[in-house]
């Protein structure tokens, strides 16, 4: 990209025009090329109604690449980044041998592609480096406000300089920029000609139809994605190594633990229903099980769930199997022998930070109310959030209670024990959970208990979210 001059007029001195490539709404444009003269590179087409070249923003690297090599007089409208040397002057530290190797196999990889690290490896000193070394204007793109706070924060340590910030009513741009992906998929193609480096957190997020666009409409040469947990259900992680680029650099929890991680323990124990819970739940599941049966339903095929949700809604008896459903699924996840068990095992534990995950708001806000601790769900304001684990790491409150708000990147290093009360059957949720644990402190030793229903479906969920090599 060096031989391209950023500042070229459009016409040579002699007169003669060049073709001139620019970037807009999202897209590249190319103009100055006649239709049947053709454009080097990939992606393009001819866009009739504007009499140019049309190609997506995130072909930039290898369309320019192509077009000087094709001898092609250009002038380069389309970069609107810009160079700096932004050195990290607070939060620098002599990195870990995995974020010294993830940095190189990055760079090998032309400052293209995924790292994959576990929950507390330093991801996010990684990205500071990253920043550093491409010395180029940056976004961060992030999935929730929470994140895109701490970030912000961390960066402002890192590089003493002010930290711009895309949504949560923030609208705000700097060298080094802070985005949610909504804001980013939002805004990127405006703005997708002002960032040489765009790195992705929690990037198994990426390949949503909506937040693709954050990559798609972006120009950046420059790309890196963070991630403990890159696979998705879909299998759409494939399509990162287009967005991003191919996961060059990956270590697992069980190779870090001891050294940069706590070590942990994961203890399974099964619960058996009181008979009361139990008489429920099977009439319950009979119920379920028996209107799926009569439909000739086959909840394992592709559309098995979409077609039984079709079907309760036609008659008052799958009503009535919708509600059983519920039930049913409610017993199996929480009930009063599991409740029990877990005040005895918060006994065991009466000096420690417990984290407790459960699956629905209900049960969080019914165990907050039992034990009064304070409860996190997805209905909690930002601010009341906020104080809320300020006061966890202070150890003002030794118990939080939660459901799904906090699987993903909060950053509590003095929770040392997390009990899953109930969850899905996502090996993503569980490892994210466990990652909650893992900060590395003097002495401290994580565990983490799963309690699990004996004889029911939940033993089945339990089996497929431990499909992971942490837990082997």
């Amino acid at each position: 990209m060096s031989s391209i001059k950023e500042h070229d007029c459009g016409e040579k001195a002699d007169g003669e025009s060049r073709a001139v490539l620019s970037f807009e709404e999202g897209t590249l444009v190319l103009r100055g090329v006649a239709r049947e003269q053709g454009a080097a590179g990939p992606g393009w087409v001819y866009d009739a109604r504007v009499e140019a070249w049309r190609a997506p923003a995130w072909r930039y690297r290898q369309v320019l690449a192509a077009l000087v090599r094709s001898g092609l007089s250009l002038h380069d409208e389309a970069r609107a980044y810009v160079e700096h040397d932004l050195k990290m002057e607070g939060r620098r530290f002599k990195p870990y041998d995995h974020q010294a190797e993830a940095l190189e196999a990055w760079g090998q990889g032309g400052r293209r592609g995924v790292v994959v690290l576990p929950t507390g490896a330093g991801k996010s000193y990684v990205a500071s480096m990253a920043i550093e070394l491409t010395g180029r204007t940056t976004l961060v793109v992030v999935p929730t406000i929470d994140l895109m706070t701490q970030w912000v924060g961390n960066l402002e340590a890192a590089f003493g300089q002010p930290i711009g910030m895309l949504g949560g009513g923030y609208h705000q741009v700097e060298r080094i920029t802070v985005s949610t992906y909504d804001s980013a998929a939002i805004h990127m193609e405006r703005l997708g000609d002002r960032f040489g480096l765009v790195i992705f957190d929690e990037a198994h997020h990426l390949p949503g139809e909506v937040y693709r666009q954050a990559a798609l409409q972006s120009i950046a040469p420059f790309r890196l994605g963070l991630s403990a947990t890159p696979e998705r259900s879909d299998g759409k992680e494939r399509d990162l190594d287009d967005l991003i680029g191919p996961q060059v650099y990956r270590r697992s929890i069980k190779e870090l633990a001891g050294e940069v991680l706590a070590d942990y323990e994961v203890r399974t124990l099964d619960v058996a229903m009181n008979d009361e819970d139990r008489a429920i739940y099977e009439e319950a599941r009979a119920v379920y099980r028996g209107f799926v049966e009569s439909q000739g339903i086959r909840l394992g095929g592709r559309h098995g769930w979409r077609n039984f949700l079709a079907a309760t809604s036609r008659s008052d008896e799958g009503r009535r199997a919708l509600k059983a459903h519920r039930l049913q699924k409610r017993l199996a996840l929480v009930h009063q022998e599991k409740l029990a068990l877990l005040y005895e095992l918060l006994d065991e534990h009466p000096d420690e930070r417990v984290l407790i995950f459960t699956n629905d708001n209900a049960s969080v806000y019914a165990i907050s109310e039992a034990l009064f601790c304070p409860a996190i769900t997805h209905e909690t304001k930002i601010k009341e959030r906020r104080e809320i684990l300020k006061r966890v790491r202070e150890g003002t409150y030794r118990v939080l209670v939660t459901s799904k708000v906090l699987n993903e990147g909060v950053d509590i290093p003095e929770a040392s024990v997390a009990m899953i009360l109930a969850g899905s059957g996502s090996v993503r949720e569980h490892v994210q959970r466990l990652g909650r644990i893992l900060r590395r402190g003097e002495g401290k030793r994580a565990l983490l208990y799963e309690l699990v229903t004996a004889d029911s479906v939940e033993g089945f969920v339990s089996q497929r979210r431990r499909e992971h090599d942490a837990y082997q």
